[in-house]
């Protein structure tokens, strides 16, 4: 056997849909041409490519585990003269998460997910097996190692057994890592420190696309042996990132590195899948590209365009509808379906009451002539007072309060429900963490909808997000009128926000510290935030799980979203 100078390894960023077991295949076989054409030695495919990530009660289901085996092997027939690692379900005596080796035609070996996550949005343990074998391709005297999103977390276990133990010079590892802001960094740094800790490459394959709240980024990429990034995909789209590994290199590092010398440097336990030695004949790659870094602003808002458009495509909707009540929540949320879907797919509703300023009703229109959007004006008031009129003897002499302020946010709910039955649309709800976290919404209201594309997205974000879009877009996409005004429900004469909250810029950082980062009273107050204000957001938040319940789903941007990361029982009578 030869040893390889260089392997050509292309990754496979690619979006794929959960179920739709012919259609990822088909993709699969598509890339795979890819990096063929590319001259790639291996082509990689993120975690449970083929049957889409996370398949969750899916895989409950025996024929759906033998459906996404029978497209395995259709995938397998499209490998000649190329190794391929993709993504699958394997089934023993159980079910495993899984990674398939496959090589002219077959199956060459398989890969069993060693570290299952059982926190945050994973639910691994509800389903698979834990893998106890960690396989090493070797072409010809090259070796590498594969593994599967979080067993390459940890700072031990089959990365290092296949580094250390088996002798692999490359580690790959095929992801399906959910996006949150700020994780790209903290991705990063775990993956610089592996590969130099392991003296290896480390080539990190990622899932890209959106998948209900779940948004994938992409962001693959390979390290070389010294943790020096040398290729990168995007963010947010799919790309193939191809890279030439130097294995002279990783062989120079380990010289220097006596920790193989005292552990040795054989196969260990690990079973060898043997793959004809890559040829040396290529056409020479350029300067890998490494696209820069976005700003938190510019991430999150593309996070959120890729989880809105996949979210409305993938279930098979065509256009969108939306409120636009002339404040900021309702202009974000129709800027991101535009950038998302096009102007011709979003439609805006006008839905006046006696309590809706003048502003409010011109602000919309020139949103929506900005965005180049469809709009329907409904003016609500017959309506309400109809609806209210039907309300008043049964009301008797009680004096109007929240009740009557709410029917107007559910006629407005009904009205573009209708619009949807009527014409298929999608709603989307508009309402931001800050509001969904302290009940400021109203149920069968504001909250009615298909899709809450900004429900992890505190207000403070909110505007940092506008203001972004119209200096990326060098104009007032979101018109000033509308970021300046203060923020209204507009359900009763001269009402503000504040009139019923903290100011945002006081209450984001309690609901960060209390939701995201489950501080207690005391901590916040300790913190140095205001007793007062720290109790009333307690009590609102405990108080608003089940309204929270029963809420659409919405794009996860934050550590710790509602819904599939904080759980909260809804009968609870503990506080702080």
């Amino acid at each position: 056997m030869s040893r390889p100078d260089k392997i050509r390894l292309a990754m496979a960023q690619i979006n794929v849909v959960v179920g739709d077991l012919e259609g990822n295949a088909r993709k699969i076989i598509d890339w795979i041409g890819k990096g063929r054409d590319a001259g790639a030695d291996i082509v990689t495919f993120p975690e449970l490519a083929l049957t889409g990530y996370p398949p969750e009660d899916l895989l409950l289901k025996p024929q759906f585990v033998k459906a996404n085996l029978e497209a395995l092997e259709t995938v397998a027939a499209a490998t000649e003269g190329t190794t391929v690692i993709v993504g699958f379900v394997d089934r023993r005596d159980d079910i495993y998460n899984a990674a398939a080796i496959l090589h002219d035609g077959r199956v060459a070996g398989v890969y069993h997910k060693t570290y299952l996550p059982n926190y945050g949005v994973f639910d691994e343990f509800r389903y698979f097996h834990t893998g106890k074998l960690s396989p090493i391709i070797q072409m010809g005297e090259a070796r590498i190692g594969i593994s599967i999103c979080e067993d390459i977390w940890y700072p031990d276990g089959p990365v290092v057994n296949q580094a250390m133990g088996g002798g692999a010079e490359v580690l790959i590892n095929i992801s399906s890592s959910p996006y949150h802001a700020g994780k790209r960094s903290w991705r990063e740094q775990m993956l610089r420190t592996r590969a130099a800790d392991n003296a290896a490459i480390v080539a990190y394959s990622n899932l890209v696309g959106g998948q209900d709240e779940l948004v994938f980024d992409g962001d693959s990429m390979v390290v070389d042996a010294d943790g020096n990034i040398v290729a990168r995909g995007p963010q947010f789209e799919e790309a193939m990132v191809v890279a030439d590994l130097d294995l002279n290199g990783v062989f120079r590092r380990r010289l220097r590195d006596p920790r193989r010398r005292q552990q040795g440097n054989g196969s260990g336990s690990a079973t060898i899948v043997s793959v004809p030695t890559p040829s040396e004949e290529k056409n020479a790659l350029g300067p890998s590209s490494i696209p820069p870094a976005l700003c938190e602003e510019d991430e999150i808002y593309r996070a959120l365009v890729l989880g809105t458009r996949d979210y409305v495509v993938k279930n098979r909707f065509e256009k969108v509808v939306l409120g636009l009540s002339g404040g900021i929540d309702s202009a974000l949320t129709a800027a991101i379906a535009v950038d998302a879907l096009g102007g011709e797919n979003v439609i805006g509703v006008l839905m006046p009451s006696q309590f809706s300023s003048e502003g409010s009703v011109t602000d919309s229109e020139v949103l929506g002539e900005s965005l180049g959007i469809r709009l329907i004006t409904l003016p609500i008031s017959t309506m309400v007072a109809a609806y209210r009129g039907g309300l008043e003897e049964t009301f008797g002499d009680r004096p109007p309060d929240v009740a009557e302020e709410n029917i107007q946010a559910r006629v407005r709910g009904n009205l573009v429900m209708a619009l949807s039955n009527k014409f298929g649309w999608l709603v989307l709800s508009t309402g931001n963490k800050s509001e969904i976290s302290t009940g400021y919404c109203t149920l069968y209201g504001d909250m009615a909808g298909g899709f809450a594309v900004i429900n992890d997205v505190m207000k403070t974000t909110v505007y940092r997000l506008a203001e972004r879009l119209n200096r990326n877009a060098g104009s007032e996409r979101i018109p000033r009128a509308i970021i300046d005004k203060p923020p209204s429900a507009e359900l009763r004469p001269d009402q503000k926000d504040i009139d019923s909250l903290p100011a945002y810029d006081r209450l984001d950082p309690v609901l960060k510290a209390y939701v995201e980062d489950d501080r207690s009273v005391e901590e916040m107050v300790e913190m140095g935030f205001d007793p007062e204000i720290v109790r009333q957001v307690v009590r609102l938040v405990d108080m608003s799980e089940y309204k929270r319940r029963q809420g659409a789903p919405g794009i996860k941007i934050t550590p710790r979203a509602f819904g599939r990361d904080r759980r909260m029982p809804i009968t609870n009578r503990f506080r702080g």
